[in-house]
Protein backbone atom coordinates (compact mmCIF):
# COMPACT_ATOMS: atom_id res chain seq x y z
CA UNK A 1 0.00 0.00 0.00
CA UNK A 2 1.14 3.32 -1.52
CA UNK A 3 2.40 5.78 2.10
CA UNK A 4 -0.21 9.02 1.87
CA UNK A 5 1.56 12.35 1.52
CA UNK A 6 1.64 12.88 5.45
CA UNK A 7 3.51 9.47 5.99
CA UNK A 8 6.30 10.63 3.07
CA UNK A 9 6.33 13.98 4.26
CA UNK A 10 7.53 12.89 7.53
CA UNK A 11 9.68 10.00 6.47
CA UNK A 12 11.32 12.73 4.15
CA UNK A 13 11.81 14.63 7.34
CA UNK A 14 13.56 11.72 9.17
CA UNK A 15 16.01 11.03 6.28
CA UNK A 16 16.97 14.95 6.02
CA UNK A 17 17.02 15.07 9.65
CA UNK A 18 19.55 12.10 9.74
CA UNK A 19 21.49 12.89 6.71
CA UNK A 20 21.74 16.13 5.20
CA UNK A 21 24.46 17.63 8.02
CA UNK A 22 24.60 21.24 6.25
CA UNK A 23 21.73 21.72 4.32
CA UNK A 24 19.36 20.68 7.36
CA UNK A 25 20.31 23.77 9.30
CA UNK A 26 19.38 25.93 6.47
CA UNK A 27 15.84 24.01 6.14
CA UNK A 28 14.85 24.80 9.62
CA UNK A 29 14.73 28.83 8.90
CA UNK A 30 12.09 28.16 6.30
CA UNK A 31 8.11 27.95 6.28
CA UNK A 32 6.67 24.84 7.00
CA UNK A 33 5.60 24.09 3.87
CA UNK A 34 8.86 25.21 2.28
CA UNK A 35 10.44 23.00 5.04
CA UNK A 36 8.68 19.67 4.06
CA UNK A 37 9.48 20.65 0.48
CA UNK A 38 13.22 20.64 0.69
CA UNK A 39 13.10 17.77 2.88
CA UNK A 40 11.02 15.84 0.05
CA UNK A 41 13.64 17.18 -2.67
CA UNK A 42 16.80 15.86 -0.22
CA UNK A 43 15.70 12.24 -0.02
CA UNK A 44 15.20 11.90 -3.39
CA UNK A 45 18.48 13.20 -4.34
CA UNK A 46 19.88 11.68 -1.40
CA UNK A 47 18.51 8.08 -2.43
CA UNK A 48 20.46 8.91 -5.59
CA UNK A 49 23.81 9.61 -3.70
CA UNK A 50 23.50 6.39 -1.61
CA UNK A 51 23.24 4.34 -4.94
CA UNK A 52 26.27 5.51 -6.78
CA UNK A 53 28.12 5.58 -3.71
CA UNK A 54 28.30 2.12 -2.25
CA UNK A 55 30.89 0.12 -2.88
CA UNK A 56 29.93 -3.41 -1.87
CA UNK A 57 27.33 -4.40 -4.61
CA UNK A 58 28.50 -4.69 -7.59
CA UNK A 59 28.50 -2.70 -10.44
CA UNK A 60 25.40 -4.49 -12.72
CA UNK A 61 23.86 -4.20 -9.37
CA UNK A 62 23.85 -0.72 -8.37
CA UNK A 63 23.67 0.51 -12.55
CA UNK A 64 20.45 -1.44 -12.07
CA UNK A 65 19.03 0.21 -9.33
CA UNK A 66 19.46 3.77 -10.76
CA UNK A 67 17.82 2.14 -13.65
CA UNK A 68 14.73 1.28 -11.44
CA UNK A 69 15.12 4.76 -9.45
CA UNK A 70 14.68 6.31 -13.13
CA UNK A 71 11.96 4.27 -13.82
CA UNK A 72 9.97 4.67 -10.46
CA UNK A 73 10.55 8.51 -10.91
CA UNK A 74 8.99 8.31 -14.58
CA UNK A 75 5.86 6.42 -12.60
CA UNK A 76 5.86 8.61 -9.56
CA UNK A 77 5.44 12.16 -11.85
CA UNK A 78 2.52 10.12 -13.49
CA UNK A 79 1.08 9.75 -9.52
CA UNK A 80 1.83 5.81 -8.95
CA UNK A 81 4.50 5.53 -6.20
CA UNK A 82 4.47 1.59 -5.27
CA UNK A 83 5.21 1.07 -1.62
CA UNK A 84 8.13 3.81 -1.85
CA UNK A 85 8.08 6.35 1.07
CA UNK A 86 9.66 9.11 -0.46
CA UNK A 87 7.88 9.34 -4.38
CA UNK A 88 4.18 10.72 -2.73
CA UNK A 89 5.82 13.57 -1.09
CA UNK A 90 8.54 14.47 -4.04
CA UNK A 91 5.85 14.28 -6.63
CA UNK A 92 3.40 16.59 -4.61
CA UNK A 93 6.45 19.15 -4.05
CA UNK A 94 7.14 18.98 -8.05
CA UNK A 95 3.68 19.55 -8.61
CA UNK A 96 2.63 22.54 -5.96
CA UNK A 97 6.22 24.73 -6.45
CA UNK A 98 6.33 23.80 -10.66
CA UNK A 99 9.76 22.33 -10.83
CA UNK A 100 10.34 20.89 -14.45
CA UNK A 101 11.07 17.00 -13.82
CA UNK A 102 14.06 17.51 -16.25
CA UNK A 103 16.29 18.22 -13.05
CA UNK A 104 15.80 15.79 -11.78
CA UNK A 105 16.67 12.66 -14.40
CA UNK A 106 19.60 14.94 -15.35
CA UNK A 107 20.15 14.36 -11.35
CA UNK A 108 20.11 10.64 -12.00
CA UNK A 109 22.49 11.05 -15.39
CA UNK A 110 24.90 12.43 -13.70
CA UNK A 111 25.68 10.50 -10.26
CA UNK A 112 25.54 6.95 -13.07
CA UNK A 113 28.64 8.56 -13.52
CA UNK A 114 29.95 7.99 -10.53
CA UNK A 115 29.58 4.27 -11.09
CA UNK A 116 32.52 4.24 -13.20
CA UNK A 117 36.01 5.32 -11.87
CA UNK A 118 36.50 8.90 -14.83
CA UNK A 119 37.98 11.79 -15.27
CA UNK A 120 37.61 15.00 -16.85
CA UNK A 121 39.93 16.31 -19.28
CA UNK A 122 39.08 19.77 -19.35
CA UNK A 123 37.19 21.73 -16.85
CA UNK A 124 34.40 21.75 -19.25
CA UNK A 125 33.87 18.31 -18.74
CA UNK A 126 34.11 18.85 -15.03
CA UNK A 127 31.44 21.80 -15.10
CA UNK A 128 28.79 19.75 -17.30
CA UNK A 129 29.44 17.16 -14.10
CA UNK A 130 28.87 19.50 -11.79
CA UNK A 131 25.65 21.00 -13.50
CA UNK A 132 23.94 17.72 -13.45
CA UNK A 133 24.71 16.85 -10.17
CA UNK A 134 24.62 20.12 -7.91
CA UNK A 135 23.34 22.73 -10.09
CA UNK A 136 20.13 21.17 -11.06
CA UNK A 137 19.51 20.77 -6.87
CA UNK A 138 19.73 24.51 -6.76
CA UNK A 139 17.92 25.34 -9.54
CA UNK A 140 15.20 23.08 -7.92
CA UNK A 141 15.43 24.86 -4.72
CA UNK A 142 14.93 28.25 -6.13
CA UNK A 143 11.93 26.82 -7.39
CA UNK A 144 10.55 26.26 -3.88
CA UNK A 145 12.59 29.56 -2.42
CA UNK A 146 10.30 31.40 -5.23
CA UNK A 147 11.98 33.75 -7.78
CA UNK A 148 10.84 36.33 -10.88
CA UNK A 149 13.47 37.05 -13.05
CA UNK A 150 15.16 34.33 -15.12
CA UNK A 151 18.27 35.86 -14.17
CA UNK A 152 17.90 33.76 -11.14
CA UNK A 153 18.11 30.41 -13.45
CA UNK A 154 21.46 31.79 -14.16
CA UNK A 155 23.02 32.42 -10.66
CA UNK A 156 21.42 29.30 -9.07
CA UNK A 157 23.18 27.27 -12.14
CA UNK A 158 26.76 29.43 -10.42
CA UNK A 159 26.33 28.72 -7.20
CA UNK A 160 25.45 24.68 -7.23
CA UNK A 161 28.82 24.66 -9.47
CA UNK A 162 30.59 26.49 -6.31
CA UNK A 163 29.02 24.31 -4.04
CA UNK A 164 29.91 21.22 -6.21
CA UNK A 165 33.67 22.34 -6.36
CA UNK A 166 34.02 22.63 -2.86
CA UNK A 167 32.66 19.24 -2.43
CA UNK A 168 35.55 18.01 -4.70
CA UNK A 169 38.37 20.32 -3.23
CA UNK A 170 37.31 19.10 0.41
CA UNK A 171 36.60 15.07 -0.81
CA UNK A 172 39.87 14.62 -2.83
CA UNK A 173 40.97 11.74 -0.01
CA UNK A 174 37.32 10.03 -0.01
CA UNK A 175 37.25 10.26 -3.88
CA UNK A 176 40.68 8.99 -4.26
CA UNK A 177 39.77 6.00 -2.18
CA UNK A 178 37.26 5.26 -4.67
CA UNK A 179 38.88 5.12 -7.12
CA UNK A 180 37.93 8.96 -8.27
CA UNK A 181 40.04 12.08 -9.75
CA UNK A 182 37.42 14.92 -10.41
CA UNK A 183 39.76 17.31 -11.43
CA UNK A 184 40.40 18.14 -14.74
CA UNK A 185 43.48 16.64 -16.50
CA UNK A 186 44.42 20.07 -18.00
CA UNK A 187 44.84 21.53 -14.92
CA UNK A 188 46.86 18.79 -12.93
CA UNK A 189 49.08 18.74 -16.08
CA UNK A 190 49.60 22.36 -15.91
CA UNK A 191 51.24 21.91 -12.19
CA UNK A 192 52.76 19.03 -12.79
CA UNK A 193 50.17 16.73 -10.35
CA UNK A 194 49.45 12.88 -11.57
CA UNK A 195 46.48 11.61 -11.30
CA UNK A 196 47.86 8.44 -10.05
CA UNK A 197 49.74 10.24 -7.07
CA UNK A 198 46.30 11.76 -5.84
CA UNK A 199 45.11 8.23 -6.10
CA UNK A 200 47.66 7.16 -4.17
CA UNK A 201 47.27 10.32 -1.62
CA UNK A 202 51.08 11.45 -2.60
CA UNK A 203 50.17 14.92 -4.59
CA UNK A 204 53.65 15.88 -4.87
CA UNK A 205 54.95 19.60 -4.85
CA UNK A 206 52.66 21.21 -7.04
CA UNK A 207 49.60 20.40 -5.44
CA UNK A 208 49.09 23.61 -3.40
CA UNK A 209 49.69 25.72 -6.28
CA UNK A 210 46.75 23.32 -8.21
CA UNK A 211 44.80 24.15 -5.22
CA UNK A 212 44.91 27.29 -5.37
CA UNK A 213 44.40 27.79 -8.65
CA UNK A 214 40.88 25.65 -8.03
CA UNK A 215 40.30 27.25 -4.81
CA UNK A 216 40.27 30.49 -6.47
CA UNK A 217 38.06 28.97 -9.42
CA UNK A 218 35.49 28.57 -6.32
CA UNK A 219 35.18 31.46 -5.13
CA UNK A 220 34.41 33.37 -8.70
CA UNK A 221 31.79 31.17 -8.58
CA UNK A 222 30.16 32.13 -5.28
CA UNK A 223 31.13 35.92 -5.92
CA UNK A 224 29.31 35.78 -9.29
CA UNK A 225 26.30 34.16 -8.04
CA UNK A 226 25.92 36.17 -4.88
CA UNK A 227 23.36 38.39 -6.32
CA UNK A 228 21.09 35.59 -6.31
CA UNK A 229 20.21 36.30 -2.55
CA UNK A 230 18.09 39.34 -3.61
CA UNK A 231 16.31 37.69 -6.13
CA UNK A 232 14.75 34.50 -4.46
CA UNK A 233 10.88 35.09 -1.98
CA UNK A 234 12.27 37.11 1.49
CA UNK A 235 10.93 34.31 3.23
CA UNK A 236 13.93 32.35 1.75
CA UNK A 237 16.62 34.58 1.39
CA UNK A 238 17.94 33.47 5.34
CA UNK A 239 17.75 29.67 4.41
CA UNK A 240 19.74 30.72 1.33
CA UNK A 241 22.45 32.58 2.96
CA UNK A 242 22.42 30.09 5.72
CA UNK A 243 23.28 27.19 2.89
CA UNK A 244 25.70 29.82 1.17
CA UNK A 245 27.75 30.42 4.45
CA UNK A 246 28.03 26.80 5.97
CA UNK A 247 29.27 26.10 2.24
CA UNK A 248 31.52 28.94 1.93
CA UNK A 249 33.02 28.26 4.93
CA UNK A 250 34.22 25.29 4.17
CA UNK A 251 36.05 26.53 0.89
CA UNK A 252 37.61 29.30 3.52
CA UNK A 253 38.78 26.24 5.85
CA UNK A 254 40.46 24.74 3.18
CA UNK A 255 42.50 27.94 2.03
CA UNK A 256 43.18 28.65 6.05
CA UNK A 257 44.56 24.68 6.21
CA UNK A 258 46.71 25.69 3.68
CA UNK A 259 45.11 22.90 1.39
CA UNK A 260 45.95 20.04 3.73
CA UNK A 261 43.05 18.41 2.51
CA UNK A 262 44.68 14.76 3.36
CA UNK A 263 45.28 15.06 6.78
CA UNK A 264 42.20 16.93 8.09
CA UNK A 265 38.91 17.43 6.41
CA UNK A 266 37.58 20.99 5.82
CA UNK A 267 34.23 21.00 7.79
CA UNK A 268 32.13 23.99 10.26
CA UNK A 269 31.84 22.48 13.91
CA UNK A 270 28.01 22.68 15.36
CA UNK A 271 28.65 25.52 17.22
CA UNK A 272 29.82 27.37 14.10
CA UNK A 273 26.79 26.00 12.14
CA UNK A 274 24.57 27.09 15.01
CA UNK A 275 25.96 30.74 15.47
CA UNK A 276 25.08 30.88 11.44
CA UNK A 277 21.81 29.61 12.10
CA UNK A 278 21.56 32.32 14.70
CA UNK A 279 22.58 34.99 12.67
CA UNK A 280 20.27 33.69 9.75
CA UNK A 281 17.05 33.97 11.96
CA UNK A 282 18.36 37.65 13.14
CA UNK A 283 17.99 38.41 9.22
CA UNK A 284 14.90 37.39 8.87
CA UNK A 285 13.69 39.10 11.80
CA UNK A 286 15.11 42.18 10.40
CA UNK A 287 14.42 41.61 6.74
CA UNK A 288 15.77 42.87 3.40
CA UNK A 289 18.24 41.38 1.59
CA UNK A 290 21.23 39.44 3.05
CA UNK A 291 24.60 40.44 2.70
CA UNK A 292 27.28 37.59 1.31
CA UNK A 293 28.94 35.96 3.88
CA UNK A 294 31.98 37.47 5.22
Amino acid sequence: MAASVEQSFAHCKRVARSRARNFYYSFLLLPREQKQAMCAIYAFMRYCDDISDETDPPLAVRRAALDRWKQALEEALEGRYGDNLILPAFHHTIVKYKIPPRYFFELIEGVSTDLFPRRHRSFDDLYRYCYQVASVVGLTCIHVFGFESDEALDLAEKCGIAFQLTNILRDIPEDSRLGRCYLPEEDLERFGVAPEDLLRGEPGPGFADLMEFEWKRANRYYEEAAPLLSMVGPQSRPALWAMISIYYGILRRIRSARYDVHTRRASLSTIEKLWILARALKLRLTGGAPPFPA
